[in-house]
């Protein structure tokens, strides 16, 4: 009994404690908050939660992440790739459907005060996905390929890239912003007609059971070839935009060329030698630093006038490969990347893709051209070039097929053209949808190829690896 008495006693102790020195200042305070003038503070709290930046933002990061999700596992179901549909959810998300048939839900979701968040947020999430990309570029595909790989590549690159300038001597009058040139304007068409998404290419490949097939290798060494030669194009037709003069595309340029130099005979070996004489285990706490190298190396390419996504491309295609930090950083990065910060960026994108600027009949017709000459160009010529050195016809349009696949690395390369004034929001809007269309088409038709010639592979559902793949023929 004495000892329940003495913890009845602690704890009424403990209430009387809590209620004088804990609930009786708290009641005062709230007495002297309200008494002092309550009606002034009861309304500055909340317009100050209800406008609140962080609040907004969040929300619209909810938003964003969890249409692109559903978009995209919906489209997989149909034999698409998840992009596919995270590219059209953040169509969906801007003036071209939310913003017609809502426009005050849409201003809630996305008020102007957020989109220069959410830009930033997206420009960091491209960086480290071009990162990723040169990091997975796998140079081991070219051993025996070279020929076939260099050929096709070029070509897939050089056809539409002509084509594209030939469709801009018409376009330039129509669809060039003011104060553009022709040279920029019409090299930068060419280039927005010649890109291929490697990173799709391979969910493609993987989903469609091509991957392991000779048809996959060759595609994939192919768009090896292709980005590299893509992302160096895309950079000196920055340099040539953004340059105020010949002298200054010069400097641009030799820059550039100073950047590259310095990390393929300096920054490269410094890091090889750094991997082989650390352990796995510190390998791994020293992973995080790499992102810094990476944010480095983006400045460095943006300040010289060349963009930041060229230097996050170079580091990754130099970042030594089969180790701890390696693996650290597709596990870690790859996932924040793929998760949140990329949605952002099609829901960005999507802001500014406006299907409705297309009211006209002209200017679908317009659509429809570039849509046209953007395919001939890629699938033509890549089949053709294929063709040429050796491969049947069925396989060389398989190749066509699946060099066309432009997907979120046609994106990156549109919102430059934006950015940077060269592209008017017309002519955005009817890039986007090509790249939407001749991405979706890749799946079908690659399917269709491979089940006339029997080299479909059927492969079980499991869950994707962010890293690329060394497929064996």
């Amino acid at each position: 009994m004495s000892e329940q008495t003495s913890t009845r006693a602690r704890r009424g102790r403990a209430i009387a404690v809590y209620g004088l020195l804990v609930v009786a200042p708290v009641l005062l305070a709230v007495g002297l908050l309200v008494g002092g003038d309550g009606e002034g503070t009861s309304t500055t709290t909340v317009e100050t939660v209800a406008g609140h930046p962080l609040a907004h933002l969040l929300l619209a990061i909810a938003v964003v992440v969890a249409a692109c999700k559903l978009v995209g596992a919906l489209l997989q179901r149909i034999g698409q790739p998840p992009v596919i549909g995270e590219i059209a959810a953040g169509i969906l998300l801007g003036p071209s459907a939310l913003g017609a048939v809502w426009p005050e839900g849409a201003a809630a979701l996305f008020p102007p005060s957020v989109l220069p968040e959410l830009n930033a947020l997206a420009q960091v999430g491209v960086v480290l996905f071009v990162f990723l990309t040169g990091l997975e570029l796998n140079t081991r595909l070219l051993r025996g390929k070279g020929h076939l790989a260099v050929v096709v590549s070029h070509v897939s690159i050089a056809v539409p890239f002509l084509l594209g300038v030939a469709l801009a001597v018409f376009a330039y009058t129509r669809f060039a912003p003011e104060g553009i040139g022709f040279l920029a304007f019409a090299l930068f068409f060419g280039v927005s007609l010649s890109v291929t998404a490697l990173p799709v290419l391979v969910r493609i490949l993987q989903d469609v059971g091509l991957l392991r097939t000779e048809v996959g290798v060759v595609a994939l060494t192919c768009a090896v070839v292709d980005d590299v030669t893509a992302w160096t194009l895309l950079a000196v037709v920055v340099a040539l935009v953004t340059a105020s003069s010949l002298t200054g595309v010069v400097v641009t340029l030799v820059l550039a060329a100073v950047f590259i130099a310095f990390l393929l005979l300096v920054a490269r070996p410094l890091l090889e030698r750094l991997v082989r004489r650390t352990s796995e285990s510190a390998l791994r706490k020293l992973a995080p630093l790499a992102l810094v190298g990476v944010l480095l190396c983006a400045m460095s390419t943006e300040w010289i006038g060349v963009h930041a996504m060229f230097g996050a491309f170079m580091f990754g295609l130099v970042f030594p490969r089969g180790n701890a930090a390696e693996s650290w950083l597709r596990q870690n990065t790859g996932g924040l990347t793929a998760a949140v910060l990329l949605p952002l960026f099609f829901a960005y994108s999507g802001l500014r893709t406006d299907i409705g600027l297309l009211a006209d009949g002209g200017l679908w017709l317009w659509c429809a051209a570039i849509v046209f000459v953007a395919v001939v160009g890629k699938l033509g010529g890549a089949a053709i070039a294929a063709r040429s050195v050796g491969e049947t016809w069925n396989r060389s349009l398989q190749i066509g097929t699946l060099m066309n696949c432009r997907g979120l690395t046609e994106l990156v390369v549109l919102n430059v053209g934006l950015q940077l004034g060269v592209l008017s929001p017309t002519l955005f809007t009817m890039l986007v949808l090509m790249a939407l269309i001749s991405t979706a088409m890749a799946a079908p038709l690659a399917t269709w190829f491979a089940r006339r010639e029997g080299t479909l592979v059927e492969v079980p559902r499991q869950r994707r690896s962010s890293r690329l793949p060394v497929p064996r023929p």
